[in-house]
């Protein structure tokens, strides 16, 4: 290859969506929300430069592809693509398809990387053979199998992500391979937690993306946020918090909010004047403000572009997210809680 060549950057996203009978209540409500995680990708992409390319495919008792590899510019809705059907679940036949399809694309040129996220609401129990009511699990075995050594051996520009719809799911997952920093927690009973599955999909191809800028082909803790951003782009696109006007306090034990503050003299608690600092996963509504502090400084930096910086521009509802590992930045969340668990070896931010 020339060494004068331009290594252009290309993303390939394979979206794998359960149309098992169960999510029906969501059909309707899923095409508008990933609609708009494909708009969302295509944002990104521009402001960024990329070519990213995107796969769909839904899967019950069987897998099928919707879309395949194409132009994220290009992508017509999900309208009239996606329909439920009263299949049963082969999540892991579903998973090893667009896994073995990605894996014929060409990497000659161009610096790849490809990113494949499964979205469902039950569990395994149909791939090599519907089992909801033969019982026979037997078959099963060849196919945890396959998708353990596929995930295993994955190049390092490989990503696989899961979003799960309860906690037995998620360490079902992790058996099958996937990254605990990659498997997310949705709720599968109501219509806002399809919005929030979405939204948290959206954030995490977002820093994904921007990830990228950095050389970043592959990641082990996708649903992470603030892992991506730099100093010099919080101060770009954040506004200074005047240091006078909020205080940083160290929690040094679990504590529950109100308690904790009204414990340090000098300030009182006010709903809503709390921040907690992002550590493990929590739900952030689209009503939170999130600020920025740098590590070193305490600076702290917030703003109508703070909650764009960290979960991706257009993101309006609810995002299930924790904090990434970033160096230099931490992330603080607003609360309205008078009685959130406050966790030890972290801080809380008081606006005064």
């Amino acid at each position: 290859m020339s060494a004068n060549r331009i290594q252009h950057k290309v993303n390939h996203v394979a979206l794998v969506v359960d149309c098992s009978g169960s999510m029906r209540p969501h059909q309707n409500q899923l095409v508008r929300v990933v609609d708009e995680f494909v708009a969302g990708l295509k944002a990104e992409s521009d402001s960024l430069g990329h070519e990213t390319r995107i796969s769909l495919y839904s899967f019950d008792h069987k897998v099928e592809n919707l879309v395949w590899d194409m132009d994220v510019k290009h992508l017509p809705s999900m309208r009239g693509l996606y329909r439920v059907n009263n299949g049963a679940t082969a999540l892991i036949e579903a998973s090893l398809k667009s896994l073995d399809d990605l894996g014929h694309i060409w990497e000659e040129y161009g610096e790849h990387s490809f990113l494949q996220i499964v979205v469902t609401d039950g569990e395994e129990n149909a791939s090599g053979g519907d089992r909801r009511h033969d019982g026979d699990m037997a078959i099963l075995g060849p196919w945890l199998d396959r998708i353990a050594a596929k995930m295993g051996g994955l190049p390092g520009h490989w990503t696989s992500a899961i979003l799960v719809p309860n906690s037995l799911a998620k360490r079902t997952a992790q058996n099958y391979g996937f990254p605990a920093g990659n498997i997310a927690i949705w709720d599968a009973d109501s219509q806002e937690g399809v919005e929030e599955a979405i939204g948290t999909v959206r954030a995490a191809a977002t820093s994904f993306l921007r990830a990228r800028e950095q050389g970043v082909r592959g990641t082990k803790n996708l649903f992470a946020v603030g892992q991506d951003i730099s100093i010099d782009e919080v101060r770009a696109n954040l506004e200074p918090i005047p240091a006078n006007m909020y205080r940083l306090l160290k929690v040094d034990k679990e504590a529950e909010i109100r308690p904790f503050v009204e414990s340090h003299p000098g300030v009182t608690y006010e709903r809503g004047a709390c921040y907690y600092q992002l550590g493990a996963r929590a739900q952030v509504q689209p009503n939170k403000e999130v600020i920025v502090v740098e590590k070193d400084t305490d600076r702290a930096y917030t703003g109508d572009a703070a909650r764009s910086l960290l979960f991706g521009a257009g993101i309006q509802g609810t995002v299930s997210v924790k904090a990434g590992n970033n160096p230099k930045l931490e992330v603080y969340v607003q609360s309205r809680s008078v009685n959130r668990k406050l966790k030890p070896k972290t801080r809380l931010l008081i606006m005064l």
